[in-house]
């Protein structure tokens, strides 16, 4: 199961093909529903509920753009497997670069929180563990490194229209204290459900990655809907123990 949660950050991250495009601002007061499902004994089962949400918040030296994603197994999953994990990212508004990182994750009854604080290409990470003392290290980036939450935004700011069918992007994202190279691969244009948005026309994407984590080749798939919105409406993915999904339910704010 942590996999599976690993792979739903990832799926929800991993969707950026260049940092060379000219930003548009993210609106704030978005909120996006998934309902995430996970192939049991050949049946596609839903388990946990993913929500974004963006809003402003304001300090006595800056504004930010705040990026949540809270995940939540169902209560009649809990005594199987209990998950509670929130992702956030404090973004300039602009140019959605982070500030702040904040990772709190509750897995089964295991339990983690991770702070990073960006400053030019330097992280300081402040990292507590179930049952372990707090940890802090500070460790260089990539220029164009981004965390995993404020990365998926910036894929809304793209112009696909220049892609071509194959055409594939190499990036980096920061997680785990570590810096992980991945790879994006255009596949085309594809009618997927939108959950309260209807039928939509997609730009479909294939996602890999240096990691054991993820399977097969074109197995971990996103769907964009092919609009100046770009909302992820439908995410696939194969790991080693099995297969699943997520869907958007709803989409309000946009």
């Amino acid at each position: 199961m942590k996999k599976i949660t690993f792979i739903i950050a990832t799926l929800l991250i991993f969707c950026s093909f260049t940092s060379e495009t000219k930003v548009v601002v993210v609106p704030s007061g978005e909120k996006l529903v998934y309902s995430g499902s996970y192939n049991m004994s050949g049946l596609m089962t839903q388990l946990a509920q993913v929500t974004m949400s963006t809003e402003t918040v304001s300090t006595a030296k800056n504004t930010y753009l705040h990026l949540n994603c809270e995940l939540a197994t169902f209560s009649k999953w809990d005594k199987f497997f209990k998950i509670r994990d929130i992702y956030e990212s404090y973004v300039n508004p602009s140019t959605l670069k982070p500030s702040l990182y904040k990772r709190s994750i509750d897995e089964g009854g295991y339990t983690k929180k991770e702070k990073y604080t960006f400053k030019g290409t330097q992280v300081t990470s402040v990292v507590k563990k179930r049952n372990q003392a707090e940890t802090s290290k500070t460790f260089t980036i990539g220029g164009s490194t981004q965390d995993v939450v404020s990365l998926l935004y910036k894929v809304r700011t793209l112009d696909f229209s220049k892609m071509k069918s194959g055409d594939t992007k190499s990036f980096t994202i920061v997680f785990d204290e570590k810096q992980i190279p991945v790879t994006l691969k255009y596949m085309g244009n594809e009618k997927v459900n939108a959950g309260n948005l209807g039928e939509k026309v997609c730009y479909k994407l294939s996602i890999g990655a240096k990691t054991n984590v993820l399977k097969g080749t074109d197995k971990n798939l996103i769907w964009l809907t092919a609009d100046s919105k770009k909302v992820p409406a439908l995410m696939k993915f194969s790991i080693p123990v099995g297969t699943g999904q997520l869907v958007l339910a709803s989409a309000t704010g946009i």
